[in-house]
């Protein structure tokens, strides 16, 4: 009797699907997905030998209910292992992708680890059960497609790495994606949304109006001129462009117009916006979505869920493998990803080949991780069929980090003139250090002349003192000590009292400087790097409705001003501002980020993440760990200030914690550093529920009297010192 060897059981137990089934459903899915880099051969192969441990004896009962435990993924990877020669070099790096398809890709390891370790060469050497049942069904793919071969020999090691997870994401997406399609009978809701061509012709209908005008004297006409150049130059061949577009010259929608442009002369199969705060995102997605359809645009960050409802169920899929027309996302989720090591970190990469990446905002590419991830980058524009568009009005100087080989493209038509053109404000230096009592007393004056005044400062614990001795009827007070919901509803107090053209005046952290549309006629902002100076000068007239001479961003430094982390930019920004008139200039800024990029070495690589992948061994797992761009020393503290808030603390309690719900709790809740959370947990102002969850989840104690609804989380001064946000 032929005896049947199965993959799956349907939940109610009246389906299955026979292993050869999976098998090739798998490696015609994985096929298609490396098609996209030209390895297609590869990724059939890889989904033809995933799961061929599931042959083994053990595993067959396993499925048919037995509670034995049985590892059914290391045999395939054994097996590529042994037949390297027969596999043309392909051998090891499908031998990882299968190894890894569930526990995640494993580091290298050594000669002398063990069957126990969980390294790639502990698994090779791991004593497995007999799989040669596999042999009755199945026959070992041929490659016909040979391995790549890096020219630079420093670099070969990382590419190679590279290349082994991008087949990972290959094999995990259909391995997902096939046994999707079973258990749910064929009927699944995926919704890939239109096609390129189609969302590029809903763009022009929008724009053709705006193409009419050529009054290059005119806002309007200028937006257009640099408009009409990204369209045209989206008909060039893939690679790097940068757009150094000056705030006001609609970069947003001259960016979408060249990638949409560019990935329909270039058969590109997506568009990925990457942003650094959610809050551009948000911004950004809700443009896309009205011109090209909510269906065609996924935001994926970690401030949107997708619930399961019928409507938002397609996004939800999507969002597990970007299988969407255009992207919008943030640099976390995207270089993390690109670093992961577990299958729902790579899942999606397959889909970033052949894709046009945007990088807004591209001067807040962490310096920390910078090398590491302009190596990304590059490696997908050299064999994955990328092009990246560095777009910024502060272009960081990156052509150095890049490829040698790759040319550089300027989208933005006149570059310097458009500079000068679209100039809204004065930057003064101020010669004198301050004290804050002499801050306090400009500010005090220009306010009281009715003038509407943005000053920002380097500490949470500056802006709650300086608001402090200013505080009244038309004065704010903003930064992350306040609840996300909490500050929305302050910055909508901003913008009415702005626009009621009343006195106005705004103490808060560089915060404010990222995705906030205000307009202040004074901006005082103390010493930071060029590029955030820029950003604050961004918020001063920024209608462009008054006169340079009447619109003036003051930069001053304090006496005694410490700022730890920041040294260096402060530093550099000195350096500039003796060099340049104008520290706006795009020379200015080049200038800066030069100079920048060569004090800190090899700190532009914190973790040395690219010495985890040399020659032939890598460090999957450990990568996976370490590269993290946000660093995790920051605690969430839940503050039970507003309704809902005390409703979710009663849900955790009673309840527990979900996905959603501690999500949400995210919007009523402050972040903090160690030391910060260490004082006021030992004060007893904080209590913990959840226990279960890794932490706990710590809640403010007594809201009242340790949450102000004009500053926030009130803490002690010295405690407070928190940089930037």
């Amino acid at each position: 009797m032929e005896r049947e060897f199965l993959a799956h059981i349907s939940e109610d137990e009246e389906r299955k699907q026979f292993l050869t089934e999976h098998l090739e459903g798998t490696a015609q899915r994985a096929k298609v997905f490396a098609a996209a880099f030209g390895y297609g051969d590869w990724g059939y192969a890889a989904g033809k030998l995933h799961d061929i441990g599931k042959y083994s004896d053990k595993f067959q009962r396993r499925i048919r209910k037995s509670n034995e435990r049985v590892d059914h993924a290391t045999a395939g990877g054994q097996l590529c292992g042994k037949l390297r020669e027969k596999l043309r070099g392909g051998g090891i790096a499908l031998a990882y992708a299968i190894l890894g398809h569930h526990a995640g890709l494993p580091d290298t390891g050594g000669s002398a680890d063990t069957g126990d370790a969980a390294t790639f060469c502990g698994r090779m050497k791991k004593q497995i059960e007999d799989y040669a049942a596999y042999q009755e069904e199945v026959s070992v793919p041929e490659l016909k497609t040979p391995m790549f071969m890096c020219a630079e020999k420093e670099k070969a090691g990382y590419s190679y790495s590279f290349f082994i997870r991008m087949l990972y994401s290959c094999l995990v997406d259909a391995d997902f994606l096939d046994t999707e399609h079973f258990m749910k009978n064929g009927e699944v809701e995926r919704n890939r949304g239109e096609e390129i061509g189609l969302l590029w012709n809903k763009l022009l209908r929008q724009i053709q109006p705006w193409l009419e005008n050529d009054a290059i004297d005119t806002i309007n006409g200028r937006r257009t001129e640099i408009l009409k150049e990204c369209i045209q130059k989206g008909t060039m061949a893939k690679g790097l462009f940068r757009l150094t577009v000056p705030t006001g010259g609609g970069k947003t929608i001259a960016s979408l117009a060249f990638a949409l442009r560019h990935a329909q002369e270039r058969g590109c199969g997506r568009i990925i916006y990457v942003v650094p705060y959610t809050s551009i995102i948000e911004q950004n997605a809700d443009v896309f979505r009205e011109i090209l359809g909510p269906e065609n645009v996924l935001e994926h960050h970690c401030n949107v869920e997708y619930e399961s409802t019928d409507e938002l169920k397609p996004m939800q899929l999507a969002a597990e493998n970007w299988d969407k027309p255009v992207i919008v996302t943030t640099n976390v989720q995207f270089f993390e990803s690109l670093y992961g090591n577990t299958s729902s970190k790579c899942r999606k990469l397959h889909n970033i080949a052949n894709s046009v990446i945007v990088l807004d905002e591209a001067q807040m590419l962490p310096n920390g991780y910078l090398i590491p991830c302009v190596a990304a980058l590059n490696e997908l524009i050299d064999r994955y069929h990328c092009s990246v568009v560095l777009c910024t009005a502060t272009q960081p100087a990156l052509q150095d980090f890049f490829s040698k080989t790759l040319p550089w493209v300027e989208l933005c038509p006149r570059m310097e003139e458009q500079f000068r053109f679209f100039k809204r404000a004065s930057i003064q230096v101020v010669k004198e250090r301050w004290t804050e009592e002499d801050l306090e007393q400009q500010l005090k004056e220009k306010f009281a002349e009715g003038s509407q005044i943005l000053c920002i400062l380097n500490t949470k614990a500056a802006v709650q003192r300086v608001y402090d001795a200013l505080a009244g009827e038309g004065v704010y007070h903003l930064s992350t000590f306040m609840t996300p919901v909490h500050r929305r509803r302050v910055l909508e107090t901003i913008r009415q009292t702005l626009k009621e053209k009343k006195p106005c005046l705004v103490i808060a952290t560089s915060l404010i400087e990222a995705g906030v549309d205000l307009d202040f006629q004074f901006v005082y902002r103390q010493l930071a790097g060029i590029d955030s100076l820029i950003q604050a000068a961004g918020r001063c007239n920024r209608e462009g409705k008054r006169s340079l001479e009447e619109s003036i961003v003051y930069v001053f430094q304090m006496k005694d001003e410490k700022i730890p982390g920041q040294e260096q930019q402060m530093d550099v920004a000195k350096q500039v501002i003796r060099r340049y008139e104008d520290v706006s200039a795009p020379e200015a800024i080049q200038e800066y980020f030069t100079r920048l990029y060569r004090y800190k070495g090899e700190a532009l690589d914190k973790k040395k993440i690219m010495g985890n992948f040399s020659g032939t061994h890598f460090s999957f797992a450990k990568t996976g760990r370490e590269f993290r761009l946000i660093e995790e020393n920051t605690k969430t503290i839940l503050i039970p200030s507003e309704e809902r808030a005390k409703e979710i603390v009663t849900q955790l309690c009673y309840q527990g914690a979900t996905r959603s719900l501690l999500r949400e709790a995210g919007q009523y809740s402050v972040n903090v550093y160690e030391n910060l959370f260490r004082h006021l947990y030992d004060a007893g102002r904080l209590t913990v529920i959840s226990e279960e969850q890794k932490d706990g989840i710590f809640v403010l104690r007594n809201p009242e009297q340790n949450y102000s609804e004009e500053k926030g989380l009130l803490v002690d001064a010295s405690l407070g010192e928190g940089i930037f946000m």
